[in-house]
């Protein structure tokens, strides 16, 4: 399976020392810790401008590869739990984290946003399946620890 995914061009070029090996690893094993118990789902992506905005984008090679691959200024998460009954869902909680494309050394918790922040920068619609109502309170939520323990 790794031969198959393991190519430039379905990886995202990341700073490794105090971003990927730091505050995004944190916020990954963070959910991870979270899914041991119960069920999340989780959507990661990468954006290269804001919605409206309009930030240079560079590219990388990789030392094995000759192709070149854009460089994501900014990189997010968006976590959904859900409460149940029967086959409906009755209540939800979302939560955002937004980061730029740089070295941190503080918390991922600091950098929590509200996934419909997300959704506006990003143009995309997460969640769509959830009945209107949930989804407008879950997608508000910028509290992580609110989230943690729904």
């Amino acid at each position: 399976m790794q031969l198959q995914t393991f190519y430039v061009t379905n990886a995202v070029p990341q700073i490794q020392d105090n971003f990927n090996g730091g505050i995004w690893q944190n916020l990954e094993a963070a959910l991870q810790s979270i899914a041991e118990d119960e069920e999340i789902y989780i959507v990661t992506g990468v954006a290269f401008n804001k919605v409206g905005e309009t930030k240079s984008v560079t590219y990388t090679t990789a030392k094995d590869d000759t192709r070149s691959v854009p460089v994501p200024n900014y990189f997010y998460k968006v976590a959904l739990k859900v409460k149940m009954s029967g086959t409906s869902v009755t209540s939800a909680s979302a939560v955002g984290f937004w980061f730029e494309h740089k070295t941190y050394s503080d918390s991922y918790t600091n950098y929590v946003v509200s996934v419909d922040q997300i959704e506006a920068w990003t143009g995309f619609d997460f969640f769509v399946n959830l009945p209107d109502t949930v989804e407008v309170t879950a997608e508000s939520n910028k509290n992580w620890t609110s989230f943690q323990n729904f």
